[in-house]
């Protein structure tokens, strides 16, 4: 029996174009999804003028005043990322999945595990 090898997936990119403050809520970040899909629940990045900010996983996703699940390229959303509320205009959420793949050989290196 082989460990699992954990494998990063990207699943999009949205562009921050406008705050939103909510007393009660924090800070949400009025986005464009520029690539591929953004999915509530998923594990996020936000990067401001390609440098890492803070790493977490989207707490809330609105489309208009609607909570959805997922919101495709070329849609506005809102996006609310779970304990962080320092969003700034043009920054970047990067939108990815950590999925665990079988290893099938042992001269598989397997990488270290992702936290």
């Amino acid at each position: 029996m082989l460990r699992p090898v954990s494998e990063e997936v990207a699943l999009g990119e949205a562009e921050v174009r406008a705050l939103i403050r909510i007393s009660r809520f924090g800070t949400i970040a009025g986005s464009y999804v520029t690539r591929g899909t953004i999915r509530r629940g998923a594990r996020a990045r936000l990067v401001r003028d390609g440098a890492l900010v803070y790493e977490t996983t989207i707490d809330s996703l609105r489309r208009f005043k609607e909570d959805v699940r997922e919101v495709t390229e070329g849609f506005e959303c809102g996006i609310h990322l779970e304990g962080y509320d320092d969003v700034k205009e043009g920054d970047v959420v990067e939108a990815y999945e950590v999925r665990q793949v079988e290893r099938t050989a042992l001269d598989e290196t397997a990488p270290t595990p992702a936290s």
